[in-house]
Parts: structure tokens; sequence; C-alpha cells
């Protein structure tokens, strides 16, 4: 159907998808931006040839998309994800790897990569999946529909029991349909096999794994603060109302709890918060 004058007026004010591209080698580099450039809904934001580098672009370019290498040596491709969907939320991550080894990217799965894609992916799939991530979806899913990784996924769940016990912090924990998911394709039950078992659509089995994939990345934020929150805790013993760097042991009960209840009230405020715009 030929388009009308007020379809084409649309499509060429649209909003383009900016994209900040980083990877090492200044040939893949140049032949991402040269498949981008020949698409019109697709605007080459930035290049670097370092992941730190391009988080420092996405406020400069307004970037909707980055594109990183798992293969920078210098830094932790994970730890650069973690750190772009803390600050910039809705900005989508989509790791570019060397090879399919799907169990070398569940770190950066718990971070919040949206799609992984690896080195020689045919242009044509590259294209669809970065507007794919553009709109809000998930393609990395896929990657828990293998057997290592859905087991993975269900130890990282089972850890956080003990953790919860602990502190007294409610982690999101699986629920049933969720654990017999993971359950079933950890043991090597294919989708549609998961499903007829559940008696649910298999349609319904990816939703159960999109939640169990938002949990996975909302726990591992979680992790890191109480983490940072341990680390910090000798200085912010000095700080409590009377300490005056008094030995640990002669902290009053009444002091330690009302150190002890503000912390967990600023670690649930924390894991409670929006996300920003």
């Amino acid at each position: 159907m030929k388009p009308t004058l007020k379809s084409r007026f649309f499509y060429l004010k649209m909003e383009k998808i900016k994209v900040v591209l980083s990877y090492q080698q200044v040939i893949f580099r140049e032949g991402i931006h040269f498949i981008l450039s020949g698409e019109e809904d697709f605007e080459v934001a930035g290049e670097t040839t370092g992941n730190k580098e391009a988080l420092e672009l996405i406020e400069s370019s307004q970037a909707n998309v980055v594109i990183l290498s798992q293969a920078d040596e210098k830094s932790d491709s994970a730890e650069i994800t973690r750190r772009i969907k803390q600050s910039y939320p809705s900005v989508s991550v989509i790791l570019i790897t060397q090879k399919d080894e799907s169990e070398r990217i569940f770190p950066d799965i718990v971070a919040g990569i949206s799609a992984s894609l690896t080195a020689d992916t045919e242009p044509e799939r590259m294209v669809a999946v970065i507007r794919e991530v553009a709109q809000g979806q998930l393609p990395i899913i896929e990657a828990l529909l293998a057997p290592a990784l859905a087991a993975r996924a269900l130890a990282v769940f089972q850890d956080l029991a003990t953790l919860n016990e602990r502190l007294g912090i409610s982690m999101a924990q699986l629920t049933k349909k969720e654990s017999e998911v993971l359950s079933g394709i950890a043991s090597g039950i294919d989708q549609g096999q998961v499903a007829a078992g559940l008696k649910v659509p298999e349609a319904a089995v990816r939703d159960h794994l999109r939640a169990v994939l938002q949990k996975l990345v909302a726990n591992d934020r979680t992790r890191e603060l109480i983490e940072k929150t341990q680390m910090s805790l000798p200085s912010l013993l000095h700080l409590m109302p009377g300490g005056g760097g008094r030995p640990a042991e002669y902290l009053t009960r009444a002091e330690f709890n009302e150190f002890k209840d503000s912390l967990m009230n600023a670690i649930k405020s924390a894991f409670t918060e929006k996300p920003r715009s």
C-alpha cells in the first residue's frame, strides 16, 4: 500500500535511535557504522575503543542504545553495564562477544544487558536486535533457554535465601511456576516440553523467564548496595551518635539497634526507589 502524505511526514519527523558503539577493532566499528548509516531510523551518536569511554559518551550523546565489547581487556563489561543501568535506566545495552559462549555472559545478564550478539552476526539480525532493544524488548531472554544458564539462575536464587535470613531483607524470590520453568530448562527439557508439562502456552514460559531476568537484575543491584554498605561499616560506626571513635564493644545496645535500623531503612529505600526517567 502506498504511504500517505501524513505517514511520510510522520516518518521524517520521528526520532532516530541513537547508538553509541564501543569496540576495539576499527574495521568492525566502521562496518557497524556503515550498516546503521544505511537505515533511516538510526544515528551513530558516538564511537570508542573502550567500554569506559562509552559510558562517558552516553550523557553527551543522549544515546538510546550502547553496544559494548566483552573483549575489552581494560574494563569488565558486566561492571560497565551495571553502572550504565544505574545511571541511565532507559538505555539498552547490547554485548558483543567473540563467539557464542552462553555461560560467560551470565554476569552481564545479571548486570542488565538487553541482548548479546556474536561479532559475526549477520547485519540484518544486528539491525533487528538494535530496534528491538530500543523498544524495550529483551532478546537476552533467549539465553535463559540454555540449560547451563538456567541452572546458574536457580543457584543464584537458592543462595539468596540465606542472605535474606541474615539481613532480614526480602530480595525477590522465584514463584513456584518460575522455579518449575527454570528447573525444567536446567534439566535439558526444551521450551515446548516445559510448556506442555506445566499446561501453559509457550508464550507463558517466556513471560516467566522475563520475570526471572528482571528479578536477577533487581537483586544484583541490592546485593551491590549491601556489599558497599558492609565495606563502609567501620567508618560509619565512628559517625554514630555518641560514637566518638569508641571501640565497638562499648556501644550500647540502644545505639547499635538505632544504627542497624537506619542502615536497613537506607538499603530498603534504595531497593524500592523508582527508576529515573
